[in-house]
């Protein structure tokens, strides 16, 4: 099999006994990275620590997400500012949010109330942490959104 040392400088074609014995001196792991390959190509490296930076990597890509937070019309004062806090969790991680105003029946006839509600719900926002709107207030068929991201 080719062999990799842990630095990533290549030792060479050895047999596995060879490999096997010097991944123990060492006190690391033998992994096969490439099996399709004539000879195998293995590395000698830390799998745990492997395991790990993978599984970072994992969690990284789902940072920047669009998350929602949802009001209602009729939203009390303590619920407007419950959201405002989930929103604030959720834009300290690194994610976008996107503020959605749910219109049903003739709600939708009283949006200038429904917009005041959104931008109360922006200003107790914006005196906790700082934001940035990415996409302006939008009408669309169930009510109100905005995408908002932290500056």
């Amino acid at each position: 099999m080719r062999l990799i040392d842990s630095t990533g400088k290549q030792i060479g074609i050895v047999k596995l006994e060879e490999a096997l014995r010097l991944a123990k001196e060492r006190g690391l792991d033998l992994v096969q990275v490439s099996e399709k390959t004539e000879p195998p190509v293995c590395k000698i490296m830390d799998y745990g620590k492997y395991l790990y930076s993978r599984q970072k990597k994992g969690k990284a890509k789902k940072a920047g997400q669009l998350k929602t937070v949802r009001l209602t019309f009729n939203i009390s004062e303590h619920d407007l500012n419950t959201r405002v806090k989930q929103a604030q969790v959720f834009l300290e991680k690194g994610n976008k949010i996107r503020a959605e105003m749910v219109l049903r029946g003739r709600q939708k006839a009283l949006s200038d109330f429904a917009k005041g509600k959104l931008k109360q719900f922006l200003e107790n926002l914006n005196e906790k942490i700082s934001i940035k709107i990415e996409r302006q207030l939008k009408k669309e068929a169930r009510g109100l959104t905005i995408i908002i991201s932290k500056k």
